[in-house]
């Protein structure tokens, strides 16, 4: 039997990331894929193809917006060639994750499905047996897929199977309004799809800001068709075509779809680890349990990413991998922090989200001052014709940062250096006084923060401070 410092089940961005670092600080490791290749959901079904198929509807709806300038095009999206520049994003990146760089670091790789034997031992695809001192599950999440009366037998895509889809569908069904199914609705939408989203919630993005959640609707509503308080309750096959029967409001509708995309959540990736055989526990849901060092309730087991259900997110899961390295590799007992963690949500106008909302804010009867841009404000965007948007910033009474919340174009980019002030524990204020180009996007996190110096300025003590020492000195 091999016997390794440290296994790793699954080679997604958490499990590649604490194998690599392990490796590189001499500890003899194992990677277990199930794939032919590492590089998990957020390469193969994920960040990479959705973000590569959200580009590529983009750059066709700024083609056919270019008519206002008296440019007129012609013609339909051909989703082969849409595939192939999917594939070519993947394919590029995919050179980073390849299975043979990574046993070039001195790694052993084993292509297959990990299962415990015991809780030092793992079965790969119930055959060859490996040991590991410590081992870390990072098997990630698969869609949930809702017991929807007659959706096997009409078929549905998922976030998996999206980017197989050889034509542009001419009516579309999305279930569910999170963050997923919105940003492959408006990618399909602006590919020439008929799109239509259902939500059980009364809100569609329900983790976001009041005011960016209602301004992202409103957006939205522009391009796509958006049901809330509504359910999915049985798809039927009328004459060779799928129906959806939908309940809103007591109210019976029917809609066509060519194809309905299944967006209502993910289910971690632990049924099949045989976890009886360890001390691990899981929750109802199936979420393996850990504490703030990543361990799971036996000692020797780490479990980091979507699997743990954290927070699901690559860079999180990222994260979490160096953590790993430092606890299970070195015997360091660093916690897991999520405060200064952000997430994006890509869609046009793109969503920011950082900390506590104004919301969450009232509800832990936490006192802030907010202080809030509007793009129509900020000459960039004025000059780019993307005025739709606004910043949000939260801080205590002192100036530092509770929470910031941004929605424009290209938000995700721009907001960063509110990341490194809340991180390193920096004031608002600060980022006032960083210099700016002329005109750049960024400048809306600027103006923001000259309205801090502009209240401390012309509020409270300072001012009266101020003048009087101009009046001293006549």
């Amino acid at each position: 039997m091999k016997k390794y410092d440290l296994i790793v089940i699954g080679g997604g961005a958490g499990g590649l990331t604490a194998a690599a670092g392990a490796a590189s600080l001499g500890a003899k490791v194992a990677l277990i894929e199930k794939e032919e290749q590492p590089g998990g959901d957020c390469l193969h079904y994920g960040c990479v193809p959705s973000k590569a198929l959200i580009e590529t509807a983009r750059i066709v709806h700024e083609a056919r917006k270019s008519s206002d300038l008296g440019f007129n095009l012609e013609g339909t999206v051909d989703m082969k060639q849409v595939k192939k520049r999917i594939k070519e994003a993947i394919a590029t990146i995919q050179k980073h994750d390849d299975a043979d760089r990574f046993r070039s670091l001195g790694i052993d790789v084993y292509i297959g499905k990990g299962s415990f034997f015991s809780r030092h031992e793992v079965h790969i695809n119930g055959e060859e047996v490996i040991y590991g001192k410590k081992i870390v599950i990072s098997t990630g999440s698969r869609p949930f897929i809702p017991p929807i009366k007659g959706i096997k037998e009409a078929g549905f895509i998922t976030n998996e199977t999206i980017f197989d889809l050889e034509h542009v569908p001419q009516n579309l069904l999305v279930v569910g309004g999170g963050p997923i199914g919105l940003e492959m609705a408006q990618a399909m939408s602006r590919l020439g799809s008929n799109v239509t989203v259902v939500e059980r919630a009364p809100e569609i993005l329900i983790r976001e800001d009041e005011e960016i959640r209602n301004l992202a609707t409103d957006s939205l509503s522009r391009e796509i068709s958006i049901h809330t308080n509504a359910s999915v309750e049985e798809v039927k096959i009328v004459n060779n075509e799928k129906l959806v029967i939908i309940k809103k409001d007591e109210k019976v509708l029917e809609i066509p779809a060519d194809d309905i995309l299944i967006a209502v959540g993910r289910i971690p990736n632990s049924d099949s680890l045989a976890l009886e055989n360890t001390n691990v526990i899981t929750s109802d849901k199936g979420y393996i349990v850990v504490n703030e060092y990543l361990q799971t309730s036996d000692s020797s087991i780490y479990a980091i990413g979507d699997v743990v259900g954290k927070m699901p997110f690559t860079h999180v899961a990222g994260m979490e991998g160096k953590l790993i390295v430092q606890n299970a590799v070195l015997g360091l007992r660093r916690k897991a922090n999520y405060d200064t963690v952000p997430w994006n949500t890509y869609l046009s106008p793109e969503i920011f989200h950082l900390g506590l909302t104004e919301e969450q804010a009232k509800e832990k009867n936490v006192d802030v001052n907010v202080y809030k841009m509007n793009l129509h404000d900020v000459d960039r965007f004025v000059t780019d014709h993307e005025t739709d948007g606004f910043v949000k910033v939260l801080t205590d009474k002192k100036g530092y940062i509770i929470g910031a919340h941004a929605i424009g174009k290209g938000a995700g980019d721009w907001m960063q250096e509110v990341v490194f002030a809340k991180k390193y524990k920096r004031k608002l204020g600060d980022i006032s006084q960083v210099i700016h180009p002329y005109p750049n996007h960024a400048a809306a996190v600027q103006r923001t923060a000259d309205l801090y110096w502009r209240e401390a300025l012309f509020a409270g003590w300072i001012p009266k401070v101020i003048k009087k020492y101009i009046q001293w000195f006549r």
